[in-house]
C-alpha cells in the first residue's frame, strides 16, 4: 500500500460523523432565527403602518376618554 491510501485509512477512522446525533440544538437554532425574523417583520411592519394610521388613532382614542 502506498502512504496515502494509509493516511486515508487511519484519518477516515477517526474522523467518522456519528449517525446518531441529536437535532436538539439545530431545532433551538432554527427557531431562534424564526422568532427573531418574525419580530423583525412585525417592526418594520408597524414602523410604516404607525405613521399612516396615527391620526385615525388618536382621534378615535380621544373620543373614547371624552365620551359622546
Amino acid at each position: 500500500m502506498d502512504p496515502t491510501s494509509i493516511w486515508l485509512r487511519i484519518h477516515a477512522s477517526l474522523t467518522r460523523v456519528p449517525t446518531a446525533r441529536s437535532e436538539r440544538g439545530a431545532s433551538l437554532v432554527e427557531y431562534a432565527l424564526l422568532v427573531s425574523l418574525i419580530a423583525l417583520v412585525c417592526f418594520v411592519a408597524v414602523s410604516f403602518i404607525g405613521t399612516d394610521t396615527k391620526a385615525p388613532l388618536t382621534s378615535v382614542g380621544s373620543s373614547l376618554l371624552l365620551g359622546p
